[in-house]
């Protein structure tokens, strides 16, 4: 039985479960999902963002003395990747004193854009990496020029052959009126998506 609504939950006991959970059969075989796509949030509070970070690590190795593979993609470490490869950091550098933070907004979402540069690059990471789950991080850090409902929602062709868990500085709501909604750092609340899972409902 799943949930998809937010919450917070104590970092020892959030560390149990996603453990727990990530390393169970029933997540990795993709196991009660309905046929959705086999995305998760992880929502935590945004204040606890380094502890999450140590966390993952933790997080990772325990998995890895279980024969759970987790594969971590860092939205923030690849961007500034994408931007080196397409040389065009140093542009970049030098454009944001001279350029309004709309303009320098503007100019990220254009040369990261998840459709076109992203998710693409996510593939590319992706193709030959032997993993049995994939951790996306980094949402805060790359806000506000990448949206996590635009990775998400253009990364459903991409990324759903194994279960997906997005690490999320916020909580994932739902509301009859409103629909299901990722409000990062607990104040932003205009990045609708509707079919990832809450990982902290899920339930072994």
């Amino acid at each position: 039985m799943m949930s998809r609504t937010g919450g917070a939950m104590p970092p020892k006991e959030r560390f149990d479960h996603l453990l727990k959970v990530v390393a169970s059969k029933r997540f990795l075989k993709k196991q009660g999902l309905g046929n959705e796509v086999p995305f998760f949030i992880c929502p935590y509070p945004a204040d606890e963002a380094v502890a999450m970070d140590a966390m993952r690590g933790s997080l990772i190795n325990q998995l890895k003395t279980r024969g759970v593979r987790a594969f971590e993609i860092n939205l923030y470490d690849l961007s500034v990747a994408l931007l080196h490869d397409r040389g065009i950091w140093d542009e970049v550098l030098a454009a944001e004193p001279e350029i309004s933070k709309a303009e320098l907004k503007e100019l990220l979402q254009g040369v990261l854009d998840p459709e076109t540069h992203l998710v693409p690059e996510i593939g590319a990471c992706l193709s030959g990496q032997e993993f049995d789950v994939l951790f996306l991080s980094g949402v805060g850090e790359v806000f506000p020029y990448i949206r996590s409902h635009n990775v998400l929602n253009n990364l459903q062709s991409t990324a759903k052959e194994k279960p997906t868990v997005m690490f999320f500085p916020g909580t994932y709501t739902h509301g009859l009126a409103t629909g299901a909604s990722l409000d990062l750092f607990g104040t932003l609340h205009d990045d609708k998506y509707y079919r990832a899972f809450n990982i902290m409902h899920y339930e072994i």
